[in-house]
This record gives C-alpha cells, structure tokens and sequence, in this order.
C-alpha cells in the first residue's frame, strides 16, 4: 500500500500548507435566551457556553470539567459512550426527576467552539426548576474544585472511553486523521498525557473562565402552547 501511494503522490510538486486564518468573534457580553414552541410532547433546555479550541490550555480542564458535570463525551463517532449515572447533574437532575435525561458536549475544534448541556425536562417539572438545579451545581464547581478522588474517576472514566475508541484500527485512523484537521497527530499523541496532567485546581479555573452566565446563550423547545415563541 505504502508503494502504491507514493506511484500516486510522489509526482505531485510539494506546496506550502495555506495558513489557517481567522475573524475572531467579538466577546460575548451577556446571557442570550432563545425560546422556541413547536409540535411534540417534550422540553428540551439546551446551555451553549463560548469554549476554546482544541490546542488551548483550557480545552483538557474544561473537558475534564464536563465529565464531571455530565458525564465523558465520546469525540470519535464510530465508537459508543459509557453511563453517566455518576456525574454531578445526572445525580441533581435526573435522580430528582426533574429531568428524564442530562448530556454534555465539548467538540475537539480547530477554532473556539462551544460546550453544550442538553436537558430533556421531566413532564412533572419545569424548566425553571431544571435551570435553578443546573445553577447549583455550576456554582459549586466555580467556588469548590473538586477533590482529588472525584477528578482520578472521571479522568479513569474518560480514559476508558478513549481506550474504546481506539480498539479498531478504522478508529485509530479516526483519531489520526481527525487530530491532524484540528492541530496535528501530536495532539491524538499526547492526549492521555494531557488528561492525566489536568489538577483540581485547573478544573475549576476553566469553570470559572466559561461557565459563566454571560457567557451563554440559552435555548428552550417547548411543545406548541406551552411556551412562546421568540427570542432575544
């Protein structure tokens, strides 16, 4: 194969990479609410925080936030994710029934992105009371790190969810080629070493850096009738 590939692109005159450029976005300075009505039976209250870029110093804290948050997320798309029946919202949110289920998200981009919360509210509850219970726990992250051995389990949990996603070689190619897009395949190299490397201390110095509320933009879906529609 190797052979192949170079009767194929050893013809080809070398180039310089084109160099990645930018417009940053302007700072966001206040919270944004988008509320939405529309056909289903469900409320759905999704959170989208500003957040860095992959190669940032505070994507692997912010990362390591989220899964103690909601739980690990899962980058590599061909590869399942694990419970997150231990994470702080699941245990205030869905353990409580005010809502039927809690996911996060922080993607692994090449320019600044977003961290995401997606709720779905239980039918008994409202989304004020989900929002007032997500309050509480991102207050308790910003004011408290947490303790050594809540960080070595999720950082444990988040290591076995990278180790699944690399038991093919189709996802050791994935996270190859996908490292390559976003920095280089350095980054799927040191991953582990990066993880491993976040404190208690730098968890919640990102917490503190993002997860703030003007730092967020806040949807709402609610079925037809309960909730208006409009945003601002």
């Amino acid at each position: 194969m190797l052979e192949r590939l170079r009767q194929a692109y050893e013809p080809i005159p070398a180039h310089q990479p084109p160099s990645h450029s930018t417009t940053p976005e302007p700072p966001q300075v206040s919270e944004r609410q988008l509320r939405l009505a529309g056909p289903g039976e469900a409320t759905y209250l999704e959170i989208a925080y500003r957040a860095p870029a992959a190669t940032h110093p505070d994507f692997f804290p912010l990362m390591v936030a989220d899964s103690l948050l909601s739980g690990p997320s899962n980058l590599n798309m061909f590869s399942a994710g694990i419970s997150n029946r231990t994470s702080r919202l699941y245990r205030a949110l869905v353990e409580r029934e005010l809502a039927v289920s809690i996911h996060g998200g922080l993607p692994a981009t090449i320019d600044p992105f977003l961290y995401s919360i997606t709720a779905i509210v239980h039918p008994q509850s409202s989304v004020e009371q989900v929002l007032a219970a997500l309050e509480v726990e991102f207050h308790n992250l910003l004011e408290t790190p947490p303790s050594q051995e809540e960080l070595s389990r999720v950082v444990k949990q988040t290591r076995a969810l990278f180790a699944y996603g690399n038991e093919s070689v189709t996802n050791q190619a994935f996270w190859l080629g996908f490292s390559e897009m976003i920095a280089s395949y350095h980054w799927y190299e040191s991953y582990l070493a990066q993880l491993e490397a976040v404190t208690p201390q730098a968890v919640q110095r990102a917490a503190q850096a993002y997860l703030q509320p003007e730092n967020r933009t806040l949807g709402v879906y609610s079925p037809a009738g309960d909730a208006p529609a409009g945003g601002e």
